[in-house]
């Protein structure tokens, strides 16, 4: 496989998942995903995939602090309906790092490790994504902000150009290029302030 280099500077993200232990699928349960993982589960790298990340991240250090996150102990609720925009690639993304699922999950062992009924849609929540820890409550809600890096005037006309067929195969380089540009800019300013905002 070869991705774009700058995937490999995204940071990555470490996660206990006591299922993963118990059944010694990782030492220690410990397992870490990284941008490129991502990609191979949505299928591609856009700003919404991004955003899910980093949100997923940011709120996930929020919560824990030094300590590693519990993988499906996260339960995540969505302000937006499951088919609404891109609420699904969200959800698919955040689902994957938490290992939180609606009823298609892990159905548990002997009341343990079950995923299912942590995932929701249509909260009223005062952001795009709630999480919360289930043995403390603790919990946090964010947004994320992709007009801090706006997309070049022509990026959207390109890429509607380029599904036409008769599109030569360097204009559907450069906007493929053009894209994935905007998308490391996006985790190049992962620190902005108001790219991925806790509310309150």
């Amino acid at each position: 496989m070869s991705f774009p280099a700058f995937f490999e500077q995204v940071p990555t993200i470490s996660l206990r998942d006591p299922l993963a232990e118990f059944l010694g699928a990782a030492e220690q349960g410990v397992i870490q995903y990284t941008y490129s993982d991502i990609v191979k589960l949505a299928g591609h790298s856009c700003p919404t995939v991004a955003g899910a990340y980093l949100m997923t991240v940011k709120a996930l250090q929020k919560l824990y602090g030094s300590d590693l996150p519990e993988r499906g102990n996260i339960q995540v609720e969505f302000k937006n309906d499951l088919l609404e925009g891109v609420t699904g690639v969200m959800a698919n993304v955040v689902s994957m790092i938490t290992g939180a699922t609606t009823d298609n999950g892990f159905k548990g062992l002997k009341g343990k490790f079950d995923r299912r009924n942590l995932l929701h849609f249509n909260r009223a929540i005062n952001g795009a994504i709630k999480f919360t820890r289930l043995d403390s409550g603790a919990n946090v809600t964010v947004d994320f902000n992709s007009s801090v890096v706006p997309a070049p005037a022509d990026l959207m006309p390109n890429l509607l150009a380029s599904l036409e067929d008769d599109t030569p195969i360097e204009g559907k380089q450069a906007f493929a290029k053009a894209w994935q540009e905007r998308v490391k800019q996006i985790f190049e300013q992962a620190e902005h302030p108001e790219l991925v905002v806790f509310k309150e």
